[in-house]
């Protein structure tokens, strides 16, 4: 696991908010843990995409997986939704601040 990679608690946490997977069949090479904290390493970078270390799997299918999940909404729902729970359970100050 590198600095910055998810830690086992968020991982329990952030991983029944993902979809379920569509295709039956063998068992993914690379697992989706390894692609996420690959999408959050180049992230948190800006560094190319073909620059992503390879203990995060191949670049392009992390760099597929980011895409489809932004173009379908998903970043957007596990965003909401774990903003939603930290609210409920009083985790954020919702100050407005206006600059004259």
């Amino acid at each position: 696991m590198g600095r910055g990679d998810l830690t086992h608690g968020q991982w329990v946490r952030l991983e029944p908010l993902l979809p379920t997977g569509k295709k039956p069949g063998r068992p993914p090479t690379w697992t989706r843990r390894q692609l996420i904290d690959g999408i959050r390493w180049r992230t948190r970078t800006g560094a190319p995409w073909r620059d992503l270390p390879e203990r995060y799997g191949p670049w392009d299918r992390a760099y597929d997986l980011f895409r489809r999940w932004q173009r379908d909404g998903t970043w957007k729902r596990i965003f909401e939704q774990l903003q939603a729970e930290a609210d409920a359970k009083g985790l954020i100050t919702w100050d407005v601040s206006v600059d004259s």
